[in-house]
């Protein structure tokens, strides 16, 4: 039998890691990527100037990939073998300190013995222009060993990115239950409001001791139920959250619209609060408002 897959495997969160590491006959790459939410993709790149040249090719392969978020990708190259270091001594110049910091050594006072010599020397090595480094070009082996480093770390960021999805879109997914949950609960406070209405009103009346038509009342009660009426809005929210499982278990890239229906949620529920006329309604629409928030800020991490 052919494996059962997943619908909610494609959903992907913004937030993301990957790394690769590929080492060559000279040196050693390192790619790391970084992601976070956002709403277009902005990408930062930090890599050695010897890779300049492949700048544009990597953003064009991170961006096929990542799609949106805010991200950040780190390329660091190490030398493995002294053939990669390429460096010059400029022995002018490298003669002319050595002269003057012996005068210095001796007008100090200090003599001539092994530890001052190697101290000389280390010093002369690190100032300026004494030693230069001559930038080679990237060979074809190194080239290609860069960009599988960035595609390595790219794969290994989007699995990174799916295992994040999976958590999120679970607990999405639970919190629409838990809102089509207390939509129902809303249902016996219904019925029992209605009468609670009707029966104010003609207390209201009685105690006013006046005399008022039974059927016109009976007429104005109806139109002012109606209005109180939340079927309509039940019904939408039903809808609604069904579509929500639909687009999240059919569709790539969902971030979005995920948050676009839950905005239609949210209306749906705001109406049944302006509605609701009873304390036990209204606790149960702050229930659904508290879940709906979650599940707005929850999507805006998804891709």
């Amino acid at each position: 039998m052919p494996a059962r897959i997943n619908p909610f495997e494609m959903i992907k969160s913004m937030t993301g890691f990957g790394k690769s590491e590929i080492t060559t006959s000279e040196r050693k790459i390192t790619v790391e990527t970084r992601s976070l939410n956002g709403k277009q993709l902005d990408l930062s790149v930090k890599l050695p100037a010897r890779y300049r040249q492949f700048e544009y090719e990597i953003r064009n392969r991170a961006a096929k990939m990542l799609q949106r978020g805010k991200a950040d990708m780190f390329i660091t190259v190490e030398n493995t073998s002294a053939k990669a270091v390429a460096a010059s001594v400029n022995a002018e110049l490298f003669g002319y300190y050595v002269s003057q910091l012996q005068q210095l050594s001796k007008a100090s006072g200090l003599r001539s013995c092994g530890e001052v010599d190697s101290a000389i020397m280390t010093s002369i090595m690190r100032l300026p222009d004494v030693v230069s480094s001559e930038v080679d070009a990237v060979g074809e082996e190194e080239s290609a060993a860069l960009l599988k480093a960035v595609d390595e770390a790219l794969v290994a960021h989007d699995k990174f990115r799916e295992q994040e999805g999976a958590v999120l879109i679970a607990d999405l997914l639970h919190r629409v239950d838990l809102i089509q949950g207390y939509k129902q609960e809303v249902i016996p406070f219904e019925a029992r409001r209605t009468e609670v209405i009707k029966q104010r009103i003609l207390d209201q009346l009685a105690q006013l001791s006046a005399a008022y038509d039974a059927n016109r009342l009976e007429q104005e009660m109806i139109f002012y139920l109606e209005k109180l009426d939340i079927t309509e809005e039940k019904v939408r929210l039903d809808k609604h959250c069904d579509y929500f499982r639909e687009v999240a278990a059919g569709e790539d890239s969902v971030g979005r619209k995920l948050g676009f229906v839950a905005q239609e949620m949210g209306r749906e529920i705001n109406t049944m609060g302006s509605k609701a006329n009873d304390s036990e309604i209204q606790i149960l629409v702050v229930k659904m408002k508290d879940e709906l928030e979650k599940i707005k800020e929850q999507v805006l991490n998804i891709l």
